[in-house]
């Protein structure tokens, strides 16, 4: 069940990363995939649908790049809203990241009203 959780998470978290990585500096996916797989361990077939679907709903614009070794790469970066959005999700995260981390750690209220164990 542990991983099925694990897998849950990462999924949910993974347009927030996206933007948090092009927030840095503009990007194409591949290299997108491969900071994500270090970072969470996210594959690379993943993030094609994810770009897509980031580029339709105007966070993300595209432009190409020539290469000198191969065909043109299609770099991404973020458009005025998916700054907005990298914002807002970011404030989102903290506060619930705040609160599962309460949730996690271990009151002193609860504590003390936990019986003492016998000696």
């Amino acid at each position: 069940m542990a991983e099925s959780i694990d897998i849950q998470l990462k999924k949910g978290v993974l347009g927030f990363c996206v933007l948090a990585v092009l927030a840095r500096g503009e990007n194409y996916a591949y290299e997108i995939a491969a900071r994500l797989s270090d970072a969470i361990g996210m594959g690379e077939g993943t993030i094609y649908p994810l770009m897509r679907r980031m580029q339709s709903d105007g966070l993300v614009e595209t432009y190409l790049v020539e290469s000198s070794s191969g065909p043109s790469r299609k770099y991404y970066r973020l458009t005025p809203q998916g700054h907005e959005a990298l914002r807002a999700q970011t404030e989102e995260w903290r506060g619930f990241s705040r609160a599962v981390d309460a949730l996690l750690t271990p009151s002193a209220p609860l504590m003390a009203s936990q019986p003492a164990p016998e000696a």
